[in-house]
């Protein structure tokens, strides 16, 4: 088969996800991307669509190279005539943006890029159909997506692009940042992701990539690594509540120890406390919740799932910084985010979560380290002061991160 894949956005798991199993895949005739960095987009062109992508093995990093990429600024006039052409002409579209909050932003939008394109292949009689994988880590993001590109799109447009296109969630399990200290670059020998541009993106080799279920009829998937699920909600579930919510703990812990990097963690009682935390307090929740539904939520399936996923945080080729991991503690702290979310999730199936609690407390140290003036659990009580907190266990919650401050 061949056809054209578009992406929207051009960070770590569109440049190493998306594209780069687009390209290995062979799939594919024309891979194009859509960026508003100008210098981004000026050293692609100069590489002559070429770039480069640090893969994190267990045993070394290895550099991949894309080519053939186009790759266009829909904020340039020519740039966005040619980008609406290929989303028209496009069988499978990746967003892979910071949040959801950037479906309606720029001019033009996210939503208006793809209602165009889609809107001119309805006036050329085109019938192909495509499927759209929204990536921004948002369980209801295709759901969201397809509202505004549907808002922008007259109502007998939205309603005759249905039977041909298709918006699927994603649950993407893949590690990857960007490295822009030039001494790391040059010391772990990294490839920049273009000659002209300073910084360089390494991700792990993990590809497992969790999508919906695809309902057009007779539709080929280009990108066939991905894996086909007709309920992403418990997978979305066990990557927010158990590995998001461990790979937190672990971060905020070992920042609290002084320690660098994650893969400073392979050994000793912090990993076995953030193993215990995975297996007894997310893993005995998670699996009372979805108990039948998939071979993942038994206890075999989830150790397993652990196992795996502790040797990928701590693998010491992917670099990952304990900074990285830890930034933004009020996001991290949201009532229903990773650390909030899985106590409040645990303690309504009888699991008492103190792990995470000492993963919360620590987080909340560290925002207090910024505002010393406020007391600790005030600033839990602001950062849920516009959120419903009657339906969850508020109280029980304090008092586990109460007891876990005053350790």
């Amino acid at each position: 088969m061949a056809g054209t894949f578009v992406g929207i956005g051009f960070g770590p798991i569109q440049s190493g996800l998306f594209l780069l199993e687009a390209y290995e895949s062979g799939n594919f005739d024309r891979l194009v991307v859509a960026e508003v960095a100008t210098d981004v987009v000026e050293g692609v062109r100069q590489s002559g669509g070429r770039y480069s992508i640090n893969v994190a093995e267990s045993d070394a990093v290895r550099m991949h190279r894309v080519e053939g990429l186009e790759i266009f600024n829909p904020e340039k006039a020519a740039d966005l005539t040619q980008l609406i052409s290929a989303i028209a002409a496009a069988s499978e579209i990746a967003t892979a943006l910071p949040s959801v909050e950037f479906f309606d932003r720029g001019s033009p939008s996210t939503a208006e890029l793809l209602a165009e394109g889609f809107r001119s292949r309805l006036e050329r009689g085109d019938s192909r159909q495509t499927v759209v994988y929204a990536a921004e880590n948002h369980n209801r993001a295709a759901e969201l997506l397809r509202e505004q590109v549907h808002a922008v799109l007259q109502p007998d447009e939205g309603v005759r692009l249905d039977d041909r296109m298709q918006f699927l969630n994603t649950v993407i399990g893949k590690m990857s940042g960007v490295v822009t200290d030039p001494e790391q670059i040059g010391r772990e020998g990294l490839q920049p992701l273009v000659t002209s541009v300073n910084h360089a993106v390494l991700v792990e080799q993990f590809n497992s990539i969790l999508i919906g279920k695809i309902q057009l009829p007779d539709f080929q998937r280009g990108l066939g690594v991905f894996h086909e699920k007709p309920d992403l909600l418990p997978f979305e579930e066990a990557k927010l509540y158990g590995h998001n919510a461990a790979h937190a703990l672990m971060g905020y812990l070992a920042h609290r120890q002084g320690l660098r990097l994650m893969s400073e963690v392979r050994n000793g009682e912090l990993l076995e406390l953030v193993e215990q935390a995975f297996l007894e307090e997310s893993g005995t929740t998670l699996c009372s919740r979805h108990d039948g539904i998939d071979p993942l939520f038994t206890e075999a399936g989830w150790a397993d799932y652990v196992q795996d996923l502790l040797l990928r945080m701590t693998n010491p080729f992917l670099q990952d910084q304990v900074d990285r991991v830890i930034r933004d503690p009020r996001r991290k702290l949201g009532w229903d985010d990773r650390l909030i979310g899985t106590m409040r999730l645990a303690l309504q199936y009888g699991v008492q979560p103190w792990r995470y609690s000492l993963g919360a407390a620590a987080a909340v140290e560290l925002l207090r380290a910024q505002q010393p003036d406020r007391p600790a659990l005030g600033l839990l009580e602001e950062l849920w002061s516009k959120v419903d907190t009657s339906t969850g266990s508020r109280d029980a919650v304090i008092d586990c991160i109460r007891e876990a401050l005053e350790d």
